[in-house]
């Protein structure tokens, strides 16, 4: 038996029934950050609580805790805030802030006195870090495994690139850095970063500088992608982490932070080496 009502269009208060039309997010073409913001949420690594990925003022990422915290239970030195997708190392003089998720991990000493309003709640965090473990939905990194940078030296896990004549330490090794831009259908674009028909960097031994006002390290010479050589556009593709594809697609948004790190030769002392990968067949860039 059939229904032999005719739908109004109406809800059953009077109100209209119209269907809601999704409007896909877009980026400003004068946003200092091409991240979409639904996009970037993940979880820590040490505790598995949710955190939020932002980019700072220098480029590098940090993570927030996901929630706004009264700005009076926060220390001044943890005090942060987000403006257009950029997070400051500041309050904005309101009565709200967020806070780096590392002085709430329940996986670490808090480099902060907390308040008692912020050890509550990582309180809270750390019995959500026992109810993840104990229903098996997070397992934390076992501390004897060995680091990922010395998995192989004839294949950096972590190489050191020289991109627009400064040196950065990737994520992952050449051939595996990821295109960072959204597809269509808003998933992060499978693609790598090394075109297989576009021009490659080289492998070179270049000398191991130290900072400004560092000492002098014990290597000599340490083995770095070099991208120099490159036209400058190909360069800038390689920092801001795109494939060749969305290269010529601009207004496609970032789903992820660049992987770059900004290479320190005392810290990231343990990435560095004293020789040239294996060169291996079909290698493009062995010089």
């Amino acid at each position: 038996m059939c229904s032999l009502t005719i739908s109004s269009g109406r809800r059953w208060d009077g109100s209209p029934a119209a269907p809601r039309h999704l409007r896909a997010l877009r980026v400003a073409a004068d946003s200092p950050s091409r991240l979409l913001r639904t996009a970037q949420p993940s979880r820590c690594r040490d505790c598995g609580n949710r955190i939020d990925w932002y980019s700072r003022t220098d480029h590098r990422p940090i993570s927030l805790h996901p929630q706004e915290l009264a700005a009076a239970a926060v220390p001044v030195s943890c005090r942060w805030h987000v403006d257009s997708g950029i997070a400051h190392a500041a309050g904005d003089g309101t009565r709200w802030c967020r806070i780096p998720h590392l002085v709430l991990c329940p996986a670490h000493q808090p480099t902060e006195p907390l308040t008692p309003q912020l050890a509550e709640l990582r309180r809270r965090l750390a019995l959500r870090t026992r109810r993840l473990l104990d229903t098996g939905a997070f397992t934390p990194p076992a501390p004897s495994d060995p680091p990922v940078a010395e998995v192989s030296v004839c294949r950096p896990a972590r190489p050191v690139v020289q991109i627009l004549y400064g040196r950065y330490l990737a994520a992952r090794p050449v051939d595996d850095i990821q295109c960072v831009a959204q597809t269509r259908r808003r998933r992060r674009c499978p693609h790598r970063v090394l075109a297989a028909e576009g021009p490659a960097g080289v492998w070179r031994l270049m000398p191991a500088t130290a900072a400004r006002g560092q000492l002098a390290l014990p290597a000599a010479d340490m083995a770095v992608y070099d991208l120099t050589h490159l036209p400058y556009a190909e360069q800038l593709r390689w920092r801001t982490q795109r494939c060749p594809a969305h290269v010529a697609a601009p207004a496609a948004a970032d789903l992820a932070l660049a992987d770059w790190e900004v290479f320190d030769p005392l810290l990231h002392h343990q990435h560095i080496h004293a020789r040239l990968p294996a060169a291996a067949p079909g290698r493009r860039d062995w010089p």
